[in-house]
């Protein structure tokens, strides 16, 4: 999926397992808030469902960045600094808009 190649053990077993079930829960609110939608409920409850998923999203990136942090920043920054600044970056910049 990336730019950059990938090493082994690219994910911790437990981080993976932590991911899928906040994915699982995270799916479910997204069916809720589109059954509200449907249901036409107060936009105010929609934005709360809406803005509930969006923290779980940022959540889950906060997870998945640390997983990165610990399994391929802290050696590429010995072997490859350049590529790990990149993409530490380009992962920023991502977030900011």
């Amino acid at each position: 999926m990336g730019v950059y190649p990938m090493t082994h053990g690219h994910i911790s077993e437990d981080t993976k397992q932590r991911a899928v079930h906040r994915l699982k829960i995270i799916e479910g609110q997204v069916k809720g808030l589109s059954e509200a939608i449907e249901r036409e409920e107060y936009c105010i409850d929609l934005l709360k469902l809406s803005l509930s998923i969006q923290r779980a999203l940022g959540s889950l990136d906060q997870m998945l960045l640390k997983n990165h942090l610990e399994v391929h920043v802290h050696g590429q920054m010995k072997t490859s600094p350049d590529q790990a600044t990149r993409e530490l970056l380009e992962i920023y910049s991502l977030s900011q808009k």
